[in-house]
């Protein structure tokens, strides 16, 4: 594990804790402005420190946590929990995300236009 002297990248960070799958998924969230750090939106390469204040927008949910740890490389999921506190709103229920997108059995492809309707019932935003 990291010290917690050295800064390290909020990329790297995010996926070391197990936020996200892959680095690369991280620093594509960071580009597209989907993580905040103390309100301010940051590129992938910003450095983080232990106490600041992470939120990132991942999978239709909103992710708040306060960094207590710094880490490099990627650790098991017990470790990467103690590396933060996680503040985030609890997730919606299970039944009400997938109720969204059913379509009936055998009802064929769906059109541009259900695609649309289908996407904006998706969208948290």
């Amino acid at each position: 594990m990291g010290s917690d002297e050295a800064p390290v990248r909020v990329d790297s960070w995010i996926w070391s804790v197990r936020l996200t799958k892959t680095r690369s998924l991280a620093a594509a969230e960071c580009k597209a402005g989907h993580v905040r750090i103390n309100g301010e939106r940051v590129k992938p390469a910003q450095p983080l420190k232990t106490g600041d204040e992470v939120r990132l927008f991942h999978a239709g949910r909103e992710r708040v946590v306060v960094v207590s740890r710094l880490i490099r490389k990627r650790v098991g999921a017990p470790a990467a929990a103690e590396c933060f506190v996680d503040n985030s709103p609890p997730a919606p229920p299970r039944e009400d995300v997938l109720a969204l997108g059913v379509r009936d059995r055998g009802a064929g492809r769906p059109t541009k236009r259900d695609r649309r309707d289908m996407e904006r019932l998706r969208s948290p935003r």
